[in-house]
């Protein structure tokens, strides 16, 4: 196997960031380790990053929201005289496999996705001060900022340069962001994202690239008087004490992953991997303060947790898997007792934050170019944010009855107000409402069912899985299907699950992950980029591309 990527990290380990907090501002400094690249073989010169600098990034985002709590603004800069970010590594782009690119791509849409939203869903506002060529990623990360500062003088410039320089687009939601967030005018960023040196000052302004143009010799000051108004204008509550996100516990063997709440075990012969989530072996803390006082041991912030290290790890170290099978097993009423904590504290800070963070882990879930399929068996522990799960998969299969030599629990699914809106898709829907998105009478129908332990016959009633099988035809037909998928072509099966899992309305975010999904595994496999003539390996030569000019 290739290099392990590892997504645990924590502030001692951080080469690429520096974090100064005060009160409620915080100070977020990229400073890149030009020679602490992933991998060999390329330099991160001028603030430019790659999976490595991102993966700090995703931890910071995560920390600012469980440490941090007191922060209301985070300002994100420059730790480098003249350059603010040059954008993703091209040289690390240039070498990189197909599928490192790609989902490179998709976890930093994700990062960016998590602290574009930070103000709406935590009360953490970030600027962008932008002193320095800001160019391709560098100016993505700006974009996803709630508000952007340029300063005016002579070197600092935002651009979107991939089409003119490297025959690529912009790798997470630029182009999207640009029209849809800043509602810039098409044939205005027509101009933009076809030049390479980037627009400056005030026209930054008018073109709607920015929201303020400060002369350079007040833009220091500009910066932290606009910090403090926005955090003294906040409406997030004061909080003075957070939590510590410790080091996940995990152990990696020839054939699986184990975390405390998580096993995964690898068949590779069969390019499958099945996922368990262990319902809690406790009844929940009394209240918030004894919820918050466990710390990250807590049970639900760290099943979610585990979970989410689960789903990236698969993703970047095991892509020959196509096929992830996903089972629960434990005691669903102790689970929603657990689960009927938070939501009853819905505005305790701690309980919003668990909220949010099972949130973003299931969107991770959702645009995972995996096969996902779901088995609902004897034991299993499909209630409230874990049915979810039922929702995101391709598939669902559900024990029906008793199995012969089987004494577990008859397997049931337990829907709670979780169902029901804390956990929308990134189309903005539940995934009830998408699943029903033909029938919303059945929504009603389910929401009816809420504290009820629905057996087999009674969730597909109602349309909660999609197939039930006895013990005669369980094993059959859970190989067949099994076998089918994994000979399938992977293409195929990653565009099609791609397509069919957002139904419903397009949102900004539906768009980014859909068009950059369809984009980039065409453009990244295209002569023109990543051919040897292409304009991904001939760039710093001097020599441009050499394109095939026919237009497909």
């Amino acid at each position: 196997m290739s290099k392990l990527i590892d997504f645990r990290v924590d502030p001692s380990t951080y080469r690429h960031w520096k974090v100064e907090y005060d009160g409620a501002v915080a100070k977020l400094s990229m400073d890149v380790d030009e020679d602490g690249g992933l991998f060999d073989g390329y330099e991160l010169k001028l603030n430019s990053y790659d999976l490595g600098v991102d993966i700090e990034l995703n931890d910071i985002v995560q920390r600012m929201r469980f440490e941090h709590p007191e922060v209301k603004v985070i300002v994100m800069r420059s730790g480098k005289d003249n350059v603010f970010c040059a954008g993703a590594n091209i040289r690390m782009l240039g070498a990189a496999a197909h599928s490192h690119k790609v989902n490179f791509c998709k976890f930093t849409n994700e990062t960016r996705n998590a602290f574009e939203a930070a103000e709406q869903d935590s009360g953490q506002n970030y600027i962008a001060a932008i002193k320095g060529a800001c160019a391709g990623g560098g100016y993505e990360l700006a974009l996803a900022c709630n508000y952007i500062m340029l300063t005016d003088d002579s070197t600092t410039a935002v651009g979107l340069p991939e089409v003119p320089l490297l025959a690529v687009l912009p790798g997470t939601g630029g182009l999207t962001r640009i029209t849809d967030k800043r509602k810039m005018r098409r044939d205005l960023a027509d101009i933009f994202c076809s030049i390479e040196e980037g627009v400056k000052g005030q026209r930054a302004k008018d073109w709607r690239l920015v929201d303020e143009v400060i002369p350079n010799s007040k833009f220091a000051d500009t910066v932290d008087e606009r910090a403090k108004e926005f955090a003294a204008n906040s409406n997030k509550s004061d909080v003075t004490t957070g939590i510590t996100l410790g080091l996940l516990d995990r152990e990696i063997t020839d054939d699986g992953v184990a975390w405390k709440t998580v096993n995964v075990e690898i068949d590779r012969a069969g390019r499958k991997a099945t996922f368990t989530l262990k319902g809690p072996a406790e009844n929940p803390p009394a209240s918030m303060e004894e919820f918050q006082s466990q710390g990250d041991q807590a049970y639900l912030l760290k099943l979610c947790r585990d979970f989410e290290d689960a789903i990236l790890h698969m993703r970047l170290n095991e892509m020959d898997i196509g096929l992830w099978v996903i089972k629960t097993e434990g005691d669903p009423t102790t689970f929603t007792a657990h689960e009927a904590l938070l939501a009853n504290n819905e505005d305790h800070w701690l309980a919003n934050e668990v909220r949010q963070y099972w949130k973003r882990t299931l969107k991770r879930l959702d645009v995972t170019s995996r096969s996902l399929v779901a088995l609902v068996e004897h034991g299993s522990c499909f209630a409230g944010v874990l049915a979810e799960v039922l929702f995101s998969v391709d598939r669902s299969y559900m024990m029906e009855g008793e199995f012969e030599d089987d004494d577990r629990a008859i397997a049931t699914i337990e829907l709670t107000e979780a169902n029901f809106g804390p956990y929308p898709m990134g189309n903005g829907l539940t995934r009830l409402q998408t699943r029903f998105l033909g029938e919303p009478r059945l929504v009603d129908t389910a929401q009816a069912q809420i504290g009820q332990a629905l057996d087999a016959n009674a969730a597909d009633k109602i349309g909660l899985v999609t197939i039930i099988l006895d013990d005669i035809d369980w094993e059959d037909e859970i190989r067949i299907f099994v076998e089918e998928r994994a000979s399938f072509s992977p293409d195929a099966m990653t565009g099609m699950e791609a397509n069919l899992r957002f139904a419903g309305p397009e949102t900004m975010e539906t768009r980014i992950f859909g068009r950059l999904t369809a984009w980039q595994n065409w453009i990244f496999n295209r002569p023109n980029a990543v051919g040897t003539d292409g304009a991904l390996q001939r760039y710093g030569t001097g020599v441009r591309g050499d394109f095939d000019l026919e237009r497909v």
